[in-house]
């Protein structure tokens, strides 16, 4: 028989929603993917590439975290599309229980400045301090830090680099403070709550920024027309939108290389994602205007 005293009771679980943010391009995808250590947001050194709110899931022990990781805040465009971009920004962070706050080491600019008056009032941030592997003088870190502190009320000041996997553990150390007690919201397993669909259009268009690189036309998306699972085989029909015709024969690029290419890369990807064969037919269309189309950004799952 067990004695009652002995019974040690179990740990509260806790669960929170970390909102992850910053201007374009200081690594937000890059700590998302590092964090739950599956690659489910794409990265590219191009500004917004991320489009869309994404949802990572990490369970550690007696801790659900549930990252979002948020479309860089845009300054510079004023159209639907960035419109959409920014309004995703600023209804998670109204939603969520803790904001890493991510920007460049030794680097804080006006554009990090906007986002960090974005903040709601009383939010718990962190600040993440990211890139510290590209710092050549080191010297410079600990005085940028204190800057950083006496700046704003951070909760934390945690250097990392996400490209490396440099100190991201503390990160989540302390990262676990700030969650509240709370029942998982998602099964121990899960690290997405998006479709294999979303996620076959995001890694597309993933490749398609690696190929074009700066010739990259801004007015670019994709559309997954028509996606089917058949057992552990997934057919999946894909059209890459532009903006203007001779858009298209640079995704296409000389007899289909480049779109043969891109649709490799892509297809890759996901049989490694979905550990499932895939069959992945794409090609392009010309729709005009449609990153300034509320209508059009709507159906093409701008939230």
């Amino acid at each position: 028989m067990t004695d009652i005293q002995d019974q040690t009771p179990e740990a509260p679980f806790h669960t929170g929603f970390v909102a992850i943010v910053g201007r374009p391009n200081v690594g937000k995808s890059t700590l998302l993917n590092r964090l739950i250590g599956q690659k489910i947001s794409i990265v590219s050194r191009k500004a917004q590439t991320t489009r869309h709110r994404v949802t990572g899931v990490l369970t550690e022990g007696p801790n659900q975290f549930v990252f979002v990781d948020t479309p860089g805040f845009q300054t510079r465009h004023k159209n639907a599309l960035n419109r959409t971009m920014n309004r995703t920004v600023t209804q998670v962070l109204a939603d969520v229980d803790l904001v890493l706050f991510v920007i460049e080491s030794c680097r804080f600019g006006p554009e990090d400045e906007q986002v960090l008056r974005l903040l709601p009032e009383g939010a718990k941030v962190i600040l993440v301090v990211n890139k510290v592997d590209l710092l050549t003088d080191k010297g410079r870190l600990l005085p940028f830090l204190e800057k950083m502190g006496a700046l704003y009320p951070f909760a934390e000041i945690v250097p990392v680099s996400a490209e490396r996997g440099r100190n991201t553990d503390e990160l989540v150390k302390a990262a676990a403070a700030y969650l509240p007690e709370c029942e998982r919201v998602f099964d121990e397993d899960d690290i997405t709550d998006r479709s294999e669909r979303f996620l076959a259009a995001e890694f597309l268009r993933e490749k398609l920024f690696r190929q074009l690189g700066e010739e990259l036309p801004y007015g670019m998306t994709v559309e997954i027309e028509k996606f089917e699972t058949e057992g552990a085989l997934r057919r999946i029909h894909a059209a890459i939108i532009v903006d203007k015709a001779p858009h298209k024969a640079m995704v296409i690029g000389r007899g289909g290389e480049r779109l043969k290419r891109i649709a490799t890369e892509a297809r890759v990807e996901m049989e490694r994602l979905f550990e499932a064969r895939v069959f992945l037919e794409v090609w392009v269309k010309v729709k005009s205007g449609w990153a300034d189309d509320e209508r059009a950004l709507k159906s093409l799952g701008y939230d």
